[in-house]
């Protein structure tokens, strides 16, 4: 989303500790891709607060999927890339490895699993899947499945430079603490208007837009029992 910005004050407190691999796979078991139109999200927003937003999302966006990778230990991290600086749509943004979904039946699984290896080498031996969270729609005309994965350590990384320019690692319990989530208003792509989203900033790094939507989803998910 792009547009004007203020930064307003952070949200709530830091939460207890919890089990967020745990947490995850119950929340997520026996999910599927969620592709109807009243499932869709835009990122960052509630299933309530995107429904008002309906009547402006693309009529015929392109299937893509990112993968969501949480990467095992002691405690879970997000691995996330910075994208290369020369891409048309996102270019230098912060974003989880993925793409559009191939014509002749590619499942939003194979494709995320398939664009995570091209874009950052990282091998499907080392990835589970867990689940699904619903469709997020950008600006950009993508449909957007995000497949939640455990990543086992061991892998090594290999970035495609054409579209990668960094990869790094955040732990899930800094993501999922309110008091690391910067709400700032921003004029929405699809309404024009003024709207609240939450920015993750980490170091010296922004993570934003659908990518910081989808985590939020996710971290909605785990301690509300939904996305909504």
């Amino acid at each position: 989303m792009a547009g004007e910005e203020r930064t307003t004050a952070p949200a709530g407190p830091t939460p207890p500790p919890r089990d967020w691999a745990a947490i995850i796979r119950a929340r997520l078991a026996n999910t599927q891709p969620r592709h109807a139109l009243e499932e869709w999200r835009v990122p960052g927003l509630s299933a309530a607060e995107s429904r008002l937003h309906r009547r402006y999302f693309p009529t015929n966006p392109t299937p893509a999927a990112v993968l969501m990778p949480l990467v095992e230990g002691p405690t879970l991290s997000v691995l996330l890339t910075q994208r290369a600086t020369q891409l048309r749509n996102h270019a230098g943004q912060i974003a989880f490895p993925g793409g559009r979904i191939e014509a002749g039946g590619e499942s939003p699984k194979d494709a995320a699993l398939r664009e995570a290896y091209e874009e950052i080498g990282l091998e499907p031996g080392f990835i589970e899947v867990i689940g699904y969270l619903p469709d997020h729609v950008v600006m950009t005309g993508f449909r957007v499945t995000p497949v939640v994965a455990f990543v086992r350590r061991g892998f090594s990384l290999k970035l495609d430079a054409t579209e990668v320019e960094d990869s790094f690692e955040v732990p899930l319990d800094f993501v999922f603490d309110p008091a690391n989530h910067r709400l700032r208003l921003r004029r929405s792509g699809f309404t024009g208007e003024e709207v609240p989203f939450s920015d993750i900033p980490f170091g010296e790094r922004n993570i934003w837009g659908a990518t910081a939507g989808m985590l939020l989803s996710l971290y909605r998910l785990c301690i509300e029992g939904s996305s909504a």
